[in-house]
């Protein structure tokens, strides 16, 4: 028998929210739509490497960012 059988399984609506993991467009952390902002809380880093690595693609991928960021603009729903 092992400690976990002792405890009372919980009902569906009180386990706690996951924080941070849906991939949502921010509107609390936005320049121009919320893309970077959205992507950085669910990878839990900073929005600012996000963005500097957005900046890169466009200047170092031929504009590759800006087609990126665009069809996560249009994908991600806002939060």
């Amino acid at each position: 028998m092992s400690n976990y059988e002792s405890y009372p399984a919980p009902s569906p609506g009180t386990l706690p929210p996951t924080v941070g993991r849906r991939l949502t467009r921010r509107s609390h952390d936005k320049m121009v739509a919320g893309v970077c902002g959205g992507i950085a809380d669910h990878f839990g880093v900073d929005a600012t490497v996000v963005r500097l690595l957005l900046v890169a693609a466009i200047v170092f991928g031929s504009g590759l960012g800006i087609v990126l960021y665009a069809a996560a603009w249009w994908l991600m729903p806002e939060a």
